[in-house]
């Protein structure tokens, strides 16, 4: 997978790379003549007294180390630069690709573990592309031009290097092998801690009012414990492994001293050929020290490319028409056909066999028990989900024949959860339309009675809103998610139990101003109090995934056993006939 991802990512990066190999060839063929040259003065001008010689070679030192640090500053700007271009490019594949998933997908991953592997998963892949540009690059051409200028300066002696590199390498992958099990747990463990974080983040309210602050304490000391015992078990490896390679050169170079004085003295070299191969035996150590830099990020980064690609590889079950239909007409009408919907693996569908019809300037309420299938239902006309069965059509067309675009257009959702994001009412409510006026969405404001309270405000429209909305309440929070979906004027409205966090006389109160605002759409209401939905055109009654009941307030309160019972549940006698 790591491969694969290098290879896709990397493919408009490869002008970038060939000049990053023509740097890093100059810099190692710089590094690797300058032993040569010292070698030459301490042969031929210090032994033999050759002043001239030593500062004619000095000269020619200074001016390869300087070439040598031209190369090197310009080889890690390209491959800091690619490297980071890389990170920027893949970060923005796996958001777009996330984006492009349906619920289903994202419901099956998980928050925690999806902004695991867009920010911490990328930056390990882009690590390790920043050492191999940097540093795994040169390491080959070190290792092989090494071992060449050190065979130059004796045969014989070269004989120790078929010892030291296979024992330092065979050291390295048994400890990279070790630790490859240690970095899959590490970023599981990082998942963990994400969604324990972002739970009690997002919980902090519900914490304090039962005094579960020990609790979710101890929950996260957990979960932290956990990562905090898996990266220690990587990190004892790591820590085995610099002392042993240092323990392995410091042994080579024992080694090349002992044969090294035996091959001067008998005349077979002299001293400074030693020095020189002693520092060629140095950069080819190092050399393959770098290599092993590379190869304890490289287990981690397997592992994080192999997440990354598991995001990349899942194809949305929502997805574009191959051939789309233009739509006949944008009136609105909704209609659900057979329509059946089972998530994967489930042992029964949520929704079985619902046909219903909501019309233009009407309002058709969707009530039933918790767990009923009401929000799945309405999730479908939007294409949030696909039917797995039967056909959703919105202004006679079926949604799956449509441009995604073309139908969202016609579409004003309000979940059940409204979210706000960060930044101002403004620009909240400019979801809804990005070029809507100051006039436009004052209107929206006042229809979903939020005008009052943002008029109190110091910044009116410019005022802040925090992440998710947290920074003001439930009520005012859906209020503006009802005036963002007002400001579009679409052709269809979706309120999912849209009202549940309004007092009773801000409930009455928005949903008489809806009235004329909505005269020409079609509108369906998904609501747990019946004082919401009892004027509606038309009442839907969904149990456990099935339509057992159509009709208005007063011809189900007759005739339909379950409304009877959410009806009773909420209203007295007289309170349920009195709303006819």
């Amino acid at each position: 997978m790591l491969v694969r991802l290098l290879r896709e990512q990397l493919r408009p990066y490869r002008w970038a790379v060939v000049v990053l190999l023509f740097f890093q060839l100059a810099q190692v063929l710089a590094t690797l003549y300058l032993p040569s040259l010292n070698a030459r003065i301490i042969d031929r001008g210090v032994t033999e007294g050759n002043t001239s010689l030593i500062w004619s070679t000095g000269e020619v030192m200074l001016a390869v180390s300087f070439g040598q640090v031209l190369a090197a500053v310009a080889a890690t700007f390209v491959g800091a630069l690619t490297a980071m271009r890389f990170g920027r490019d893949l970060r923005r594949r796996v958001f777009v690709h996330v984006t492009e998933l349906s619920a289903r997908e994202v419901a099956r991953f998980g928050a925690p573990t999806l902004i695991t592997r867009t920010t911490n998963d990328v930056q390990q892949v882009t690590m390790v592309v920043y050492m191999t540009m940097v540093f795994a690059l040169m390491a080959p051409i070190m290792l092989v031009g090494g071992a060449a200028m050190a065979m130059r300066e004796d045969v014989p002696l070269s004989g120790v290097l078929l010892v030291i590199i296979p024992v330092l390498a065979g050291t390295i992958a048994l400890v990279v092998r070790k630790m490859v099990p240690y970095f899959r747990k590490m970023q599981e463990r990082i998942d963990k801690v994400n969604a324990v974080l972002r739970e009690q983040i997002a919980g902090m309210r519900v914490v304090r009012a039962f005094v579960r602050e020990a609790r979710e304490s101890a929950r996260f000391g957990q979960a932290n414990t956990g990562l905090y015992e898996v990266s220690l078990g990587a990190g004892r490896l790591m820590a085995l492994m610099f002392p042993m390679v240092m323990l392995i050169m410091n042994l080579s170079s024992l080694a090349i001293m002992w044969f090294g004085g035996q091959r001067i003295a008998s005349g077979g070299m002299e001293v400074g050929q030693l020095t020189a191969f002693i520092t060629y035996v140095m950069y080819i150590l190092m050399a393959v020290m770098f290599s092993s830099m590379l190869f304890v990020m490289v287990p981690r980064a397997m592992v994080s490319a192999g997440r990354i690609a598991e995001v990349l590889d899942t194809n949305p079950t929502v997805v574009p028409p191959e051939h789309p239909v233009a739509p006949t007409s944008t009136s609105g009408l909704v209609e659900l056909v057979g329509v059946g919907f089972r998530y994967p693996g489930a042992e029964r569908p949520v929704l079985c066999d619902v046909t219903l019809t909501a019309r233009p300037g009407q309002t058709t309420a969707i009530i039933g028990a918790t767990g009923s299938g009401k929000t799945t239902l309405v999730n479908l006309v939007p294409r949030l989900y696909d039917a797995t069965e039967g056909q959703v059509r919105v202004s006679g067309t079926d949604v799956r024949e449509l441009e995604p675009h073309v139908l969202w257009n016609q579409i004003g959702l309000v979940p059940q959860r409204p979210y706000l994001f960060s930044g101002t009412i403004r620009s909240n409510l400019e979801y809804g339309k990005e070029d809507a006026t100051d006039d436009e969405l004052w209107h929206a404001l006042e229809v979903a009675q939020a005008k009052t309270f943002v008029e109190s405000l110091d910044d009116g429209l410019d005022a802040e809103i925090a992440q998710g909305g947290t920074n003001v309440s439930g009520g005012q929070r859906q209020r503006l998610a009802i005036a963002r979906a007002l400001v579009r004027q679409p052709s269809v409205y979706l309120f999912d139990d849209s009202f549940s966090a309004l007092d009773y006389a801000t409930d009455a109160a928005l949903r008489a101003a809806l009235v004329p605002e909505t005269r020409e759409a079609t509108v369906i209401i998904v609501a747990q109090r019946v004082a919401t939905i009892r004027y509606a055109d038309q009442i839907v009654v969904v149990d456990d995934g099935r339509v057992v009941a159509e009709g208005t307030h007063t011809e189900l309160l007759a005739s339909s056993q379950t409304y009877q019972e959410i009806v009773y549940s909420q209203l007295s006698a007289a309170e349920a006939g009195g709303a006819q």
